[in-house]
């Protein structure tokens, strides 16, 4: 049975859909069955791992009961992805009632026993699809850039974790906080990682030892919806990436 992680933040731009794409290969590499979800609806994880987004049945078609999940899995080279559009967004005023927190663990069902692992990448937002990804999920993987503004971020982020711990997913685990686009020349970027160690220790919640350098060529990579891992493996962000995933091994999250 597949190992469920998500990657979730509270605003855009912080490398969520770089680290769900990054794990996405490298655990692909290693011979694992590797399922991404695409639960943004600006489908920016569809379009980067190069999955057909035009005329395509999406995880709305899935989540909406309209399709089974398996017929939506689109084979790519970095991984499975059932990819999503901006229809995603309707979700949020077309299921109000009880129990649509649970809506993407139902529609995972007929999938869930083909894959290693499930690595889903939410929207940049708190609201009804990121809580239907941590309520479907093992493990959730929280990225922030070494700024003020995500430093801020971490404890909204850490609310709804906990909020759906006590209603609807007991069982989910927090990996860790994952700082993107580190540089360890800057003082303020020592400074930030420094104060969310200290905000994490508090909210007993681990921040990764690995920290992503900043890369131009990633973005390069995705842009070209190719392989990260293989569009230029002497960038340093790479063998960063390679590294979480040792780490995320080490700490059981994978």
């Amino acid at each position: 049975m597949a190992r469920i992680i998500s990657v979730i933040t509270q605003k855009g731009g912080v490398g969520k859909t770089t680290t769900v794409n990054a794990l996405a290969a490298m655990l692909n590499k290693s011979g694992r069955r590797v399922l991404a979800i695409d639960m943004d609806p600006q489908g920016n994880l569809s379009f980067s791992l190069g999955a057909e987004i035009e005329d395509v049945h999406t995880i709305c078609d899935v989540i909406k009961k309209d399709m089974n999940a398996l017929d939506c899995i689109q084979r790519c080279n970095t991984a499975d992805v059932i990819p999503s559009d901006v229809l995603l967004s309707s979700i949020e005023l077309d299921y109000t009632g009880k129990n649509r927190e649970f809506l993407l663990r139902e529609a995972l069902s007929d999938v869930k026993n083909l894959y290693d692992y499930i690595l889903i990448d939410s929207p940049p937002s708190l609201g009804v699809l990121t809580v239907n990804a941590l309520a479907a999920s093992k493990y959730v993987i929280m990225p922030m850039l070494p700024d003020i503004f995500s430093l801020q971020g971490i404890a909204k982020v850490y609310d709804v974790i906990d909020h759906v711990r006590q209603t609807c997913n007991p069982k989910l685990e927090i990996g860790g906080v994952l700082v993107n686009r580190y540089n360890k020349r800057s003082k303020l970027h020592k400074e930030v990682m420094g104060t969310a160690q200290l905000v994490a220790r508090k909210l007993g919640i681990p921040v990764f030892r690995t920290a992503i350098r900043n890369s131009p060529a990633i973005s390069e990579a995705q842009s070209l919806q190719c392989d990260i891992t293989e569009y230029n493996r002497r960038v340093a962000a790479v063998r960063d990436f390679k590294t979480l995933t040792n780490e995320l091994i080490e700490r059981g999250v994978l």
